[in-house]
């Protein structure tokens, strides 16, 4: 008898040395170093590399990737035109998944992979993405593309492609500390359905894009969005009580809390609302930030026992908000951040591939007579 996991919940789908999370104590690593210590002191680039190669990088190793990467930001004229070209209407991750990939297309060569290759397009796709989203974000509001400062930062310079101006120093910290918390996550949806995608041995761009689309969804990357609309909706701290009362009685589930993982507060929550904190006392707080605190302070007094906390999602579009960044583009900032671990995986992948190709538990019928047309009354067999 085949047993039936909904979602494959705790099967181990793959073996992977890139992340590591305990989410009964709270801890997340890439490769072997916690996430606290590497959103405090590396550069995004730094993390890159380490989810790449397994290792930090020396100084000379650090330059070497970063002038390649920068190298990448420049985006071709076709991938411009096909931006340009999408509804101004549709959500930015719709869009991001399209120019993926069609990105592959434009970037070749293409041919037989080995691990050296594989490597160099694991880090033009890293290189790209910057310029790639704030290109799609530009397009959307009829204005001119921004072409990348290679003498910038990642961070900076995204922000720069965003708006046209320099960002000042505390904006591109805070944005470099987020794209390092959501760089990796172990086996989640969207590094799942890049390896999945990935094992049939098709382009790199295929198999990111595919993670791009199950990252849009509102279960997985696209979360933070909800959030921040949950918490306009329920607009003051003193609603904040009636609102989890009426979720509670309904047996409806709050965006931002809760980890299929972690039964504590997810660690990436709490150096997110540290990051809020900075901002809050540089430019002021946010009527949002203390109705998200009292849910939390409500949630954790009943639920904590059942282990559930806020997650990830929680607090970083509070933080976006912060940094002046529109809701809609909350999650391809995600996808920003996660195309490092995304590649890693990649490449983990390839090493050993083998296809994907798990079994199913059959629930339908045999053994049902063919009708002929003339003779069918419309009743379905189930």
């Amino acid at each position: 008898m085949i047993e039936y996991i909904p979602g494959l919940e705790k099967i181990p789908a793959a073996e992977s040395s890139i992340s590591f999370i305990d989410g009964q104590v709270g801890i997340l690593e890439y490769r072997g170093i916690r996430i606290e210590e590497l959103a405090t002191n590396c550069t995004f680039d730094e993390v890159s590399f380490l989810l790449l190669d397994g290792r930090l990088p020396t100084q000379s190793e650090l330059d070497e990737f970063t002038e390649k990467s920068r190298a990448e930001r420049h985006l071709s004229a076709y991938m411009q035109d096909l931006i340009r070209c999408l509804p101004a209407e549709a959500h930015p991750m719709a869009k991001l998944q399209t120019c993926v990939a069609a990105m592959g297309m434009f970037m070749g060569p293409h041919g037989v992979f080995n691990d050296e290759t594989r490597r160099e397009w694991a880090v033009r796709f890293i290189g790209k993405f910057p310029a790639l989203i704030a290109a799609i974000d530009r397009a959307r509001q009829g204005l001119d593309i921004i072409e990348p400062d290679v003498s910038m930062g990642r961070s900076s310079d995204f922000l720069r492609m965003l708006t046209g101006e320099k960002p000042d120093e505390l904006s591109a910290q805070v944005l470099n500390s987020c794209l390092i918390l959501h760089a990796d996550h172990t086996m989640n949806a969207s590094t799942f359905a890049t390896r999945v995608v990935a094992s049939t041995e098709s382009e790199p761009g295929a198999a990111i894009s595919a993670a791009v689309g199950s990252l849009a969804g509102p279960l997985h990357g696209g979360a933070n969005e909800r959030v921040i609309a949950m918490l306009e909706d329920i607009g003051s701290a003193d609603a904040v009580r009636p609102f989890f009362e009426q979720k509670m009685a309904n047996h409806e589930k709050i965006m931002g809390l809760g980890h299929r993982v972690y039964k504590t507060k997810d660690p990436r929550a709490t150096i997110l609302q540290q990051l809020s904190t900075s901002l809050f006392e540089d430019r002021g707080t946010s009527p949002l930030y203390d109705i998200a605190l009292e849910l939390e302070r409500i949630a954790t007094v009943e639920l904590g026992s059942k282990g559930i906390y806020p997650n990830v999602d929680f607090y970083s579009g509070i933080v976006y908000m912060q940094l002046g960044i529109p809701t809609n583009l909350f999650t391809p900032i995600f996808a920003l951040a996660r195309i490092s671990g995304w590649m890693a995986h990649w490449l983990e992948q390839m090493r050993t591939n083998r296809i994907f190709r798990p079994t199913q538990k059959y629930t339908g019928v045999h053994g049902v007579s063919f009708v002929p047309i003339e003779e069918r009354e419309g009743v379905s067999a189930s």
